[in-house]
């Protein structure tokens, strides 16, 4: 057995053909797969695999769908003897990051995603927002910026040291995006999103969203879960669920995260990025130049992993 840090993607990973392979391949992956339609109450699967891609991009849709995908694979990885160490997942990732640390089980989990993704899509449709990439900024001077913008424009995440993405009210974001490219940011990027993710335009989803939480059995973590809302260690099951509640209005603070995992003098050799695409390894490389991040959504990344993580020195688990 293995024990490796484990990353989840959010939401803007999927893509139409998604666990298409892992499904063919039969398996544990492909049982779990077949039972996505049944749980979510839908053909989700078709959506997945078919599209068409406006289709899976809705919030509704894109959120199940990508932890559908990050789950196969996280059991997958459980058939090699790969275990996570310490978990983490962006916004909507941390859903998969909790059922790979046994928070979660993936039935539950399934239904809580697509139970946000509707309140988040609905918030969407009644008040509109949007959200922006900032390029070339400090978190500090884009808060600052934003705090004198007339309107609702707040940081959303915080990936990187030189990216945040700033979400709110569409003139609000427009009027920050002029003002951030005059003090200096590289590039001000709109995003292809139904609303504003991550700010207090999504309050009353939210409360909706506590609320359908407590019914959902939350467990203890098996390993440390570094939450968005704090960028530390979640060890015990109120905190995750709390996490989970604020997380729609409150700020992803993945670069604190990233630097809670790798930016210790004990970084780990390997980092894996579970699920569809590789968003999270390009921020992270640039970063963590003597970490190796290896993104696995496919089953030829999970034929290869053995001999990467031979290769780069993963500790074997304790």
């Amino acid at each position: 057995m293995q024990r490796v840090p484990m990353l989840f993607p959010g939401q803007g990973s999927q893509s139409v053909g998604m666990a298409a392979d892992l499904l063919a391949a039969g398996g544990t992956a492909a049982g779990f797969l077949r039972t996505v339609n049944d749980t979510v109450g839908c053909d989700l699967l078709r959506i997945m695999t078919d599209g068409p891609d406006g289709t899976l991009t809705e919030t509704r849709n894109a959120q199940p769908a990508l932890l559908a995908h990050s789950v196969a694979v996280t059991l997958a990885l459980g058939d090699l003897g790969i275990l996570p160490g310490v978990v983490a997942g962006h916004s909507l990732g941390e859903f998969s990051a909790a059922v790979a640390c046994g928070a979660l089980c993936p039935g539950d989990a399934l239904r809580t995603v697509r139970r946000r993704g509707e309140l988040m899509f609905a918030a969407g449709r009644e008040i509109p927002g949007t959200m922006a990439a900032v390029m070339g900024l400090s978190a500090a001077r884009v808060a600052e910026i934003c705090a004198g913008i007339d309107g609702v424009v707040v940081p959303a995440n915080h990936n990187s040291d030189s990216q945040v993405v700033i979400s709110g009210e569409v003139a609000a974001v427009a009027a920050a995006g002029e003002a951030l490219k005059a003090a200096g940011a590289k590039r001000v990027a709109p995003l292809n999103v139904s609303g504003a993710f991550h700010s207090p335009l999504l309050a009353g989803a939210a409360a909706d969203f506590r609320s359908f939480l407590a019914g959902i059995p939350v467990a203890d973590p098996a390993v440390p879960l570094v939450a968005n809302v704090s960028a530390a260690p979640v060890t015990t099951a109120q905190e995750l669920r709390e996490g989970f509640a604020r997380q729609l209005t409150a700020p992803v603070l993945w670069h604190g995260t990233m630097e809670r995992i790798c930016g210790g003098p004990d970084r780990p050799p390997v980092v894996l990025e579970v699920g569809p695409g590789k968003v999270l390894s390009g921020l992270a490389r640039r970063a963590y130049p003597d970490v190796t991040f290896v993104p696995v959504g496919t089953v030829a990344d999970l034929e290869g992993l053995p001999a990467v993580l031979a290769a780069a020195g993963s500790h074997p688990a304790g």
